[in-house]
């Protein structure tokens, strides 16, 4: 089972963040948290890996939404969206929101997992066409 969406840009890491977090914007999704993995596990372990920062995008309406299917879909909460090197390309990735009805089996979740699938395949398409 595919869980991802993903795109493959030909632009370094910081011109990448920069623009997954405008196409997130743009598509009504804030970013409520940020892990920058890198730092992370530098900082506690002393490993050194690629650019790899996890952005938690929520968009409040289909949160509230969801969240009155089912409480506690918030585990699935916010959208997680990837952004990390790999080679000489960034890979931005978002969790497929139909994993949330995969997962749960509730079919009320459908109509909030096909608007929220919408709206970041726009963003990640934005982000290819530029």
């Amino acid at each position: 089972m595919s869980y991802d969406r993903t795109v493959r840009l030909g632009v370094d890491y910081d011109t990448a963040v920069t623009a997954v977090r405008k196409a997130l914007a743009d598509q009504g999704f804030g970013i409520l948290t940020e892990i920058d993995v890198k730092a992370t596990l530098k900082a506690k372990l002393g490993h050194d890996m690629e650019d790899y920062l996890i952005l938690g995008a929520c968009n409040p309406p289909l949160a509230h939404q969801a969240l009155e299917a089912d409480r506690s879909i918030g585990l699935l909460l916010p959208c997680n969206v990837v952004v990390r090197r790999d080679g000489d390309t960034t890979l931005v990735q978002a969790l497929d929101p139909g994993t949330m009805v995969t997962l749960t089996g509730l079919d009320t979740l459908k109509p909030v997992a096909h608007d929220a699938t919408a709206r970041l395949d726009s963003a990640l398409s934005a982000l290819s066409a530029a």
